[in-house]
């Protein structure tokens, strides 16, 4: 479960209220789609959403590496990567860089000959945070771009996306870069495991509506490498991300109030994703789930009643108000697994000028009993300050 189109509503409606309107195209040619003729799952309706875009509440054949590009038929999609490096001298940092592609309309049609090379019918968005675990320092900044004159943009045939002078391309090593006055990363990912397709049939529920799923999967170990610069000074780094990718149309409902996902990569070469979505009434969707994936890269999908979380803490920010769970207990009993979550540092909040706010950092993975290191992860937390737009 990751990032909803609903959270940029306020900066969309500003950005798609300048796009001239696009003309509904025909499908995409070679484009990722259902596969045709499978059963729907439980809660499913047809192949479209009643906007046009596919649903994907409908088995799914991931096929890489194309599935790593875009998929335009999808209303909302987005690349996020999250890791731990460290430099020479032992300083530790976390990082958050991510790309979102919105669709105002199904498909990706450009501009025709003699038409305004303002037209586009892409948003897309960027975010990118540094943690400076030993420092206890965090910053962040955020980027929005139409899909006009190139600001922005991705590809359906590799992956290749910008938003700006923020891109991704590649897969292996995948290639990363952003920057924002004195801060930046350049990185090289190198996959040690396949991908971790998440859900069952290549479908990630959200809730029981015909169109609450995405099509979902993890790349859950990849060696880092490159250069971090932090305040203005460039160091080399070396470490270890997480990488989601998952694009849906329409995932969520109105009575959900939030989300908290967690990523976990443990000392013995096990990862776990879990995600447990909140309705406005105190109570958790039943559709929450998670995925643990062992040493080899198999993958166990894991039901709500699988797993549990629990808070240990909280911390309230001092730039929204927002009261949000700080630390976390968490068991998976059938796989032996009992950590503790703790931030490595407190405030992680990205309080952003478009009004997407929520807190997404860098953890630290600990035995209860002795507090000795079993791995690290990242935790994002929506929906405490404030109720997300759906």
């Amino acid at each position: 479960m990751r990032r909803v189109v609903a959270l940029f509503g306020i900066a969309l409606a500003v950005l798609a209220g300048a796009l001239p309107s696009a003309v509904r195209p025909a499908p995409l040619a070679g484009a990722a789609t259902p596969i045709r003729g499978a059963a729907p799952l439980s809660g499913a309706g047809g192949a479209l959403t009643a906007d046009g875009f596919e649903n994907a509440n409908r088995p799914y054949r991931f096929v890489f590496p194309r599935d790593h590009a875009a998929h335009f038929g999808y209303q909302s999609e987005w690349w996020y990567y999250t890791g731990h490096v460290r430099a020479a001298d032992g300083r530790r940092f976390g990082y958050e860089l991510t790309f979102f592609r919105i669709g105002l309309r199904p498909g990706d049609p450009r501009p025709a000959a003699g038409q305004s090379a303002w037209r586009g019918n892409q948003v897309y968005a960027g975010h990118f945070a540094l943690t400076d675990e030993s420092g206890k320092t965090f910053v962040h900044f955020e980027r929005f771009s139409r899909e006009a004159l190139g600001a922005g943009s991705a590809s359906d045939r590799l992956l290749d996306v910008h938003v700006e002078d923020w891109g991704l391309r590649g897969t292996q090593p995948f290639r990363m870069h952003a920057r924002a006055g004195g801060d930046a990363i350049a990185f090289e990912q190198f996959a040690q495991k396949p991908p971790a397709i998440n859900g069952r049939d290549g479908v990630s529920v959200k809730a029981g509506c015909a169109t609450c799923a995405s099509h979902y999967y993890s790349m859950t170990r990849l060696r880092t490498v490159g250069k971090l610069t932090y305040g203005g000074v460039r160091m080399a780094v070396s470490g270890t991300s997480w990488m989601d990718h998952e694009f849906g149309s329409g995932e969520l409902q109105a009575n959900q109030a939030g989300w908290d996902w967690f990523s976990v990569q443990l000392d013995d070469r096990r990862e776990l994703m879990l995600y447990r979505l909140r309705q406005k009434d105190g109570s958790i969707t039943p559709q929450s789930s998670g995925s643990l994936i062992d040493a080899q890269g198999r993958v166990t999908h894991l039901l709500r009643s699988d797993f549990s979380t629990e808070a240990t803490g909280t911390w309230k920010s001092p730039h929204t108000g927002g009261m949000y769970p700080s630390g976390w207990r968490v068991r998976v009993p059938g796989a032996g697994i009992d950590i503790v979550l703790r931030p490595t540092l407190a405030d992680q909040e990205l309080a952003n000028n478009s009004g997407v706010t929520y807190w997404e950092g860098a953890v630290d993975a600990l035995d209860p009993a002795t507090g000795r290191p079993l791995g690290v992860g990242y935790v994002e937390l929506t929906g405490y300050a404030g109720a997300i737009s759906l």
